[in-house]
């Protein structure tokens, strides 16, 4: 019996052999598509391949591909721990063509994959195609021994496939296992017929033969390409003779350890019948999504993917204290994945410590809150049941959300139990406002667009090649030019902006976080301006030009330059990137890795996870370590290799970005190691000095360092300097007085404080012995309304305290003012008039006259305005109120 580790491999393997590249497996976060909150097929890195958008040097590919699936069509999430086949995680193996090989290799390669390598009995394997593709229908007959009653013709909703409203999309083919009997759902069962696991999908394979211009309208594909899917936890099952994917070895470790945590044991019950047994399956499931979400960079909050993340943590923490879990336990579990699936996914292990610690922080945190949400939700169904109503308000299940953070998994699956409903609508509705907000945070994955014209450039196949690395001037011959619109023109004209490309070029184009080279391009004929560069792809260099003297003219000689000043700037900036990263590994833990970055010319921004905010003590560490590296003036070495060879020399690689076969790796020998296309320093004492900027958290579990290097460090410190310098003089100190001197001076400030608030309270108190002279009745009703001269809140209050205790019955009004015109007033209402008026209603009307508003209990209110000239006629607004009381 076949390990999953075994499949994994023998697929790779096998498509590897028939000369297909085996790619690693992308992030979870799909850094080549905004519209999508999670990577959820093996396609979607290869999405603009398929567009053409993107050419790779290669015509045939395989992965292992990470998925999750937790939301839109494709949310399996209610399901998950109630059937044998759902998950949020999972593993897509695919095999995909370029353009290359099309239907039939793709029929022979599945077949031979499944009853050759894996052993599948062939007189258990069905097909579907679909109903108009009688190619892949005879493909199948005459490849294959399938007989024609096995080969079932299935309509669009089913074996049809499309990227989207338009563009590739073609028919599709589904490879399917007979499981046999004893799994049919009854006489009805069948392919197309239901939905049970008999006769279970196991491989799908897409022919992209069309391009949908519009609905019903399709043109064909000039190279028709092939993308499949098989579930590696569906496939595993299968092999390893059991009917259930929790049953496979992938989940095995992992249920047994959630087993000796709760003092349970798995009873394998069928789906939905056991309560332990779906309790034990989701924290399976979940903790495999926990695990690898947290390794690449997902960290629980209340947006986006990080809403996703904290709610299977939840969810599962829900269903473990239902078995009589520990209060802390999927630390443990998601440890166990790790351990389990660290030898294919390295992720896994470099940041293990990190992914435990977040699980742990969370579920702690969600301790504290989870009793008293449930109290309340039984509290609320209690209160239901009594008045016969079977529906939760939304307003409930809002504040559920919003005080004790119960997602609404929870809340229905608690509501379900107890034969309530849960109204939704109202829930989203109390919702509208965070996801508008968690709506406007995500703004995908921060990949630049390259529809229009650098999409024109990539489909005709256009290459450029880059020489910056070496020089900074050259000379080439102009091989596109575009207006502003995209459009091929024959020449830019004087004041015109447009795009151009060179057979070669100096100009670094914006990638890897790094901006985009300026300078300028001169011909005999004209010259431009090169106000940025872009990477349409690896082999493309576009220039963004505005044409300020002539014109430029395709097929010219053009002298390129770039702005030498400008590309040291950035390079300082890079290097010192690279030296932080370093740094912050070595102070703050192995745990650390770049969740983004800028590198321009003015400043560096660097982007990692960490869960707490990093401590005065340890920014000045890690500054020290990154210019102690600058000092040692460290000579930068860059070579090309291998991929493979680059993993195990001990480079490190971004988690996330998409490398080729050949990777340029920058070394700082004793610092840093890591795969680089961007441009750097030649010695690290170029840097000249880094400062550290700032330091704050930008998101859940993800902080942001920005620095300076060079001559903008040496500026900052000479600002710095300047500043020291006014405020020493200011203070008549001599050097190393400053700090003394200031911590003197703020003494000797607080005490006159006290002093002043001394005074003016006594001489307030001097003045309220005559205020109660001004008590006014009005119709039975004593009020008394004074301007103090009390200069804070504080003392009014106090003055405010020593009147009540004298009236025993009636209202009071007082107001002070600053200095700045601003009004403070409180207002008083004595408890034997509370069934007439309160202090919150009084002074709201009150409060409108000097431009303000205000609120407070029923016996005492406060409110601030700016408006002293309104302060009589507040007051008289009072008299007027009380006089109708009557």
């Amino acid at each position: 019996m076949r390990t999953t580790n075994e499949i994994r491999r023998l697929f790779l393997s096998y498509f590897k052999e028939r000369g297909h590249e085996i790619r690693r497996s992308s992030s979870l976060v799909p850094r080549d598509d905004p519209t999508l909150l999670f990577t959820n097929a093996g396609m979607v890195q290869f999405k603009k391949v398929f567009q053409g958008l993107e050419k790779l040097p290669f015509p045939r590919a395989v992965t292992a591909q990470k998925c999750l699936r937790v939301g839109g069509k494709h949310n399996d999430l209610e399901n998950v721990g109630r059937t044998a086949r759902h998950h949020t995680f999972f593993e897509m193996l695919g095999n995909f063509s370029f353009g290359d090989y099309f239907k039939e290799d793709a029929i022979k390669f599945a077949w031979d994959f499944l009853t050759a390598e894996l052993g599948l009995p062939a007189e258990k394997l069905y097909v579907t195609v679909f109903e108009d593709d009688d190619e892949a229908a005879l493909l199948w007959s005459r490849l294959t021994p399938v007989p024609a009653k096995r080969i079932l013709r299935m309509g669009e909703k089913d074996n049809f496939w499309r990227m989207g409203d338009i563009g590739p999309c073609g028919p599709c083919s589904e490879i399917l296992i007979d499981q046999g009997e004893h799994m049919s759902c009854g006489p009805d069962c069948g392919i197309g017929r239901c939905d049970c696991d008999r006769f279970l999908e196991i491989w799908n394979l897409v022919f992209m033969q069309f391009n949908e211009l519009a609905p019903g309208r399709r043109e064909p594909l000039p190279r028709p390409s092939i993308d499949t899917g098989m579930g590696l936890e569906r496939i595993a099952a299968v092999c390893q003779g059991v009917f259930s994917n929790y049953e496979t070895d992938l989940f095995r470790n992992i249920i047994s350890e959630a087993c000796s945590l709760a003092g349970v044991k798995y009873s394998r019950s069928a789906p939905d019948t056991n309560e332990v047994d779906t309790a034990l399956r989701v924290i399976a499931d979940h903790s495999r999504a926990m695990a690898f979400m947290a390794a690449d960079g997902i960290m629980p909050s209340n947006e986006g993917r990080g809403y996703v993340l904290r709610r299977l943590i939840r969810r599962a923490y829900r269903f473990g204290r239902l078995i009589g879990m520990p209060s802390v336990f999927l630390c443990k579990t998601v440890d166990c994945v790790a351990e389990n699936m660290g030898e294919d996914f390295p992720e896994l292990n470099s940041s293990r410590s990190f992914i435990v610690r977040v699980i742990r922080e969370e579920e702690e945190r969600f301790e504290k809150t989870l009793d008293k949400g449930l109290a309340l939700l039984e509290d609320a169904l209690g209160n239901l049941e009594e008045q016969a109503d079977m529906c939760i308000p939304g307003s409930v299940a809002f504040k559920l959300y919003d005080t004790y953070g119960f997602p609404l998994d929870i809340i229905n699956d608690v509501s379900e139990k107890r034969g309530f409903a849960v109204d939704e609508a109202g829930f989203r509705a109390h919702m509208d406002e965070q996801k508008q907000r968690a709506k406007a945070a995500w703004k995908g994955s921060g990949e630049k667009d390259l529809a229009g014209p650098l999409a024109t450039l990539l489909e005709e196949g256009l290459r450029s090649r880059f020489v910056g690395y070496d020089f900074l001037r050259s000379e080439s011959r102009i091989t596109a030019l575009l207006d502003a619109d995209g459009m091929h023109v024959p020449c830019l004209a004087e004041g015109t902006d447009g795009f151009c490309v060179t057979g070669l070029t100096p100009f670094y184009g914006a990638s890897g976080g790094q901006t985009g080279d300026r300078g300028d391009m001169r011909s005999p004929q004209g010259r431009a301006e090169v106000t940025d560069t872009l990477k349409a792809s690896a082999d493309l260099t576009v220039h963004r030009v505005r044409v300020s003297g002539g014109e430029l003219l395709l097929d010219a000689e053009v002298c390129l330059c770039v702005d030498e000043e400008r590309r040291l700037a950035s390079a300082r900036n890079h290097t010192c990137t690279h030296l932080l990263h370093a740094a912050l590994r070595r102070v703050l833990g192995d745990h650390v890795r770049q969740a983004g970055s800028l590198v321009e010319p003015e400043r560096l921004r660097f982007d990692f996870n960490h869960v707490s905010a990093v401590s005065e003590a340890e920014i000045a560490e890690i500054a020290r370590k990154v210019n102690a590296a600058i000092l040692a003036d460290i000579p930068l070495k860059a070579e090309v290799c291998s991929y493979e060879e680059a993993l195990r020399s001990g480079a490190t690689a971004l988690f996330g970005e998409k490398y080729g076969d050949t990777v340029r790796v920058v070394s700082i020998e004793g610092e840093s190691v890591e795969l680089c296309g961007g441009v750097h320093l030649s010695r690290t004492g170029q840097a000249g000095f880094f400062a550290v900027v700032s330091e704050a958290g930008v998101a859940a579990g993800v902080r942001r360092i920005e620095a300076i290097t060079g001559w903008n460090a040496l500026e900052l410190f000479s600002r710095l300097r300047a500043e020291i310098e006014e405020a020493r003089e200011l203070v008549r100190g001599r050097d190393g007085e400053l700090p003394h001197r200031i911590r003197l001076l703020q003494e000797e400030t607080r005490a006159l404080r006290k002093r002043l608030e001394s005074f003016v309270a006594g001489a307030a108190a001097q003045v309220t012995k005559g205020v109660m002279d001004q008590i006014e009745d009005l119709g039975g009703i004593k009020f008394l309304a004074f301007r103090s001269c009390a200069q804070n809140i504080k003392t009014l209050r106090d003055l405010m305290d020593d009147l009540r205790s004298r009236l025993s019955s009636g209202v009071i009004c007082a107001t002070a003012e600053d200095a700045e015109g601003k009004v403070s007033m409180i207002l008083s209402v004595s408890r034997d008039l509370h069934n007439r008026f309160t202090a919150p209603a009084l002074i709201r009307e009150a409060a409108a006259f000097i431009g303000g508003s205000g609120g407070g209990r029923p016996e005492l209110a406060q409110a601030g305005g700016n408006d002293p000239r309104g302060i009589a006629a507040a007051f008289q607004s009072l008299r007027e109120k009380l006089r109708q009381s009557r």
